[in-house]
């Protein structure tokens, strides 16, 4: 596991399974028992707070990381790894962050 892979999680109900965006720092995989994510989510606002993506990206539609929807979860909701993103993606999604948390 690593920073900026998609993976496929079960989350709680009602929400089940869904794509999430891995958000936590490298090292603490290793260490820690749960992940920080961001939902992805085939509901496209074009928001700041939002990072799209489609089939080039590793997705089977198009959809959106959405970064107001960061979370803390155990790993062992964390299924498969889907896809690893870009270095374009990961600096929207660094920007998008900092928007969603008023870092700037």
């Amino acid at each position: 596991m690593k920073r900026c892979e998609i993976w496929l999680a079960e989350l709680p109900h009602p929400i089940g399974k869904r794509p999430v965006l891995l958000l936590s720092r490298d090292a603490a995989y290793a260490v820690r028992n749960a992940a920080t994510v961001a939902e992805i989510t085939t509901t496209i606002r074009e928001i700041p707070v939002e990072v799209p993506l489609d089939r080039s990206d590793g997705m089977a539609k198009e959809c959106v990381i959405n970064l107001d929807t960061v979370t803390t979860i155990p790993k062992t909701m964390l299924i498969h790894k889907i896809a690893d993103l870009k270095p374009a993606k990961i600096e929207q999604v660094n920007k998008a962050l900092k928007f969603a948390l008023d870092l700037e």
